[in-house]
């Protein structure tokens, strides 16, 4: 493991051109799974930012889940510091209610045979930022060895038939293990019924000032918190799955049925810093006070429709999870870990790390970065993240190579 040099320069800024483009392929699902648009034809919007004073014959490939990355810091300076970078959203760009990860594997696949194909990029490294880590993960293990043949409902694409192309390199940044295990660490286990999201149990309620469990919690508190946070995924998997054989015992298998999740912000990590210690500061997390986002519009899997609960959210059926997927990846890989994030904590770090079977590997930890590298604050750990992805790419020869 290393922590970044607190003296590391800014890289030289390039130019670039910010480019964007669309990929468009024929849909394979039987249903129309995103709102608009044609069915026949799946729309990838995308944008390529290529340095105009720096050809490379190689392409950092950023997709997350449900998209919208393209104007972050890290994007933008990865291109002044001279990478080519596509950042391709999903067909699912800004809502994930209906999304299955192994359609998300497969427009991912369809961006980098367009890198290669199209643009003519020789080399290709799998940028996965937040949720595009686990994602990058999942798809290079079935790349390599594909064996999905479908998502866990049986539906969505047979990822053994279309021929995805591995990655030559994997960049996890800021990144958490999978959507299924961040939301079961964040699922707020006092509720006790779906149907009924105010009736909770006291004790478990991290927002109740009367719960007699406050920070600092005990290791004993933290071991019964957890327990009932899978506990509660899976009785919403089970409902999930009740659903579905009711649906198809009534004739109507292709049917769908949406809900809400209600609390999917309560993880102790926001209120005690103390567990999974970092510099965040206590009592807020990425998207604001954790007890508003608690219920808000915009938490993780807020709504959901059965089948992509059991492809993004359930704790045991999803599949994909960067801790599965790491043992098999066969290619170089730098983890970066942000040390003020309060999204993707030290744990999640650690464990991807651990996870990748590759033995040429490598951790960063950067002293000071939050989550998005945003705020006047962040000039600094974002120049070194650079500094330490443009190092450890040149040491591979993934830079500088004229196209």
């Amino acid at each position: 493991m290393h922590t970044a040099d607190k003296d590391a320069a800014e890289p030289t800024r390039h130019d670039y051109n910010r480019i964007p483009y669309l990929i468009a392929y024929r849909n394979d699902s039987g249903v129309r799974d995103v709102y608009g648009g044609l069915s026949e034809l799946v729309v990838l919007e995308s944008q390529l930012l290529r340095p105009r004073d720096h050809p490379s014959d190689t392409v950092l490939v950023f997709m997350h889940p449900i998209g919208g990355g393209a104007y972050l810091p890290m994007i933008n300076a990865l291109a002044r510091a001279g990478h080519h970078v596509i950042y391709c959203n999903s067909r699912f760009r800004g809502t994930d209610s209906a999304l299955l990860m192994e359609k998300v594997v497969e427009d991912l696949g369809e961006a980098i045979k367009d890198a290669k194909n199209r643009l003519g990029y020789s080399k290709v490294v799998l940028a996965g930022w937040s949720g595009g880590g686990s994602l990058s993960a999942f798809y290079q293990q079935q790349a390599q060895h594909p064996t999905i043949t479908a998502a866990p409902s049986g539906d969505g694409p047979d990822l053994t038939r279309l021929g995805l192309i591995p990655a030559d390199a994997l960049l996890l940044l800021a990144a958490h293990i999978s959507r299924h295990g961040t939301l079961t660490e964040w699922l707020d286990a006092s509720i006790v019924d779906e149907s009924d999201p105010d009736n909770r149990d006291r004790e478990l309620d991290l927002y109740d000032p009367d719960n007699p469990n406050q920070p600092p919690y005990t290791a004993e508190f933290l071991d019964r918190y957890r327990a009932a946070q899978i506990a509660r995924n899976r009785r919403i998997t089970a409902r999930v799955k009740d659903k579905l054989a009711a649906l198809a015992a009534a004739g109507r298998p292709d049917e769908e049925f949406a809900f809400v999740v209600h609390g999917t912000m309560a993880d102790p990590r926001w209120l005690d810093a103390t567990v999974d210690p970092n510099d965040r500061a206590p009592g807020s997390c990425y998207l604001g006070d954790p007890r508003v986002v608690n219920n808000g519009p915009f938490g993780l899997a807020r709504f959901c429709t059965l089948r992509s609960w059991l492809s993004q959210w359930s704790y045991d059926d999803a599949n994909g999870d960067a801790l599965t997927a790491g043992p098999d990846i066969a290619v170089p890989t730098l983890v970066i870990g942000n040390l003020a994030d309060d999204a993707c904590t030290p744990s999640h770090t650690r464990r991807l790390f651990e996870a990748i079977g590759h033995p040429d590997k490598e951790l960063h930890e950067i002293p000071g970065a939050n989550h998005y590298y945003a705020g006047d604050d962040q000039r600094e750990p974002l120049a070194r993240a650079v500094a330490i992805c443009t190092d450890w790419l040149a040491r591979r020869g993934f830079t500088g190579a004229t196209r």
